[in-house]
């Protein structure tokens, strides 16, 4: 796959519904489109080995056992505690080769598996630790797909919150901790990771392509030409951020100030 291609299956998966969202094929651009001169096959073999055994496990296990028991125990999935901030643990194939990442990046492989044998698994947007909320006979469940799918108890979701700086109202709604995201959403989530560490690395050349992905996926969104303004700005490329920046004006009204601001400033350094 060539990062034209890998564009292209971005291009269409963000001008699709989020109702069948295709979220690995998706992923795996994403990492292509990163850098295009790797082998996806790893990465799919891994992903169509975790339906495969999930699926036989669901036929005898609660939902939540037979996710943790495929994707942790049997595929050996979970955090990397040791380089948490290495750009591997943000992208689908070097994981598929490891089997160590981040929550989110890890979640990927949880959530199409799931999705492909019919299980209701959704992420969470939980603040500073993404989670899955897995639907069971006793009502919904939190799994941390990060320390190998175990269930996060409600207490010790409201203790999490609690740490993040939520108030204690909010951190005792649960409802609220544990509401479903969409699909895209996850993977919007984790562009956002790589372009937050590719940014503290002055990364400029990927921070701009993780920003340029999460424009292609959600193309009514603003934002994330804004970021691609500012990598390009670091590279030095003043033409393209200013495009970027117009982008971003064309999309949102409400952006219109800052974008203004923006451009004026990368104008004056034209000149």
């Amino acid at each position: 796959m060539t990062r034209e291609e890998a564009e292209a299956i971005l291009i269409k998966a963000g001008e699709g519904p989020d109702e069948g969202f295709p979220l690995f094929e998706a992923a795996l651009a994403c990492a292509v489109h990163d850098d295009p001169s790797r082998d996806t096959k790893a990465a799919v073999d891994l992903a169509r080995d975790a339906v495969e055994r999930l699926r036989r496990r669901a036929e005898s296990e609660s939902p939540e056992e037979a996710v943790a028991e495929t994707l942790a125990g049997d595929l050996r999935l979970t955090g990397d505690v040791i380089t948490y901030d290495h750009p591997d643990n943000a992208d689908v194939i070097a994981i598929a080769h490891r089997r160590r990442g981040l929550p989110v990046a890890l979640g990927v492989f949880y959530l199409h598996a799931a999705r492909a044998v019919g299980l209701e698994l959704y992420g969470v947007d939980f603040p500073g630790h993404f989670l899955l909320r897995i639907e069971t006979d006793e009502g919904p469940l939190a799994l941390d797909p990060f320390s190998e799918g175990r269930v996060v108890l409600p207490s010790e979701l409201s203790r999490r919150a609690l740490r993040t700086g939520l108030m204690p109202d909010v951190a005792a709604r649960l409802e609220l901790l544990m509401a479903p995201i969409s699909d895209r959403a996850v993977l919007i989530r984790l562009q956002n990771n790589i372009f937050a560490r590719a940014q503290q690395a002055k990364d400029w050349p990927r921070a701009e392509r993780s920003a340029l992905r999460r424009a292609l996926l959600n193309p009514k969104d603003h934002r994330p030409w804004l970021d691609v303004a500012a990598a390009r700005e670091g590279q030095g490329a003043l033409a393209g951020a200013l495009q970027a920046l117009s982008r971003a004006q064309i999309l949102d009204g409400g952006a219109a100030i800052a974008a203004r601001a923006a451009r004026e400033r990368v104008r004056l350094r034209l000149n």
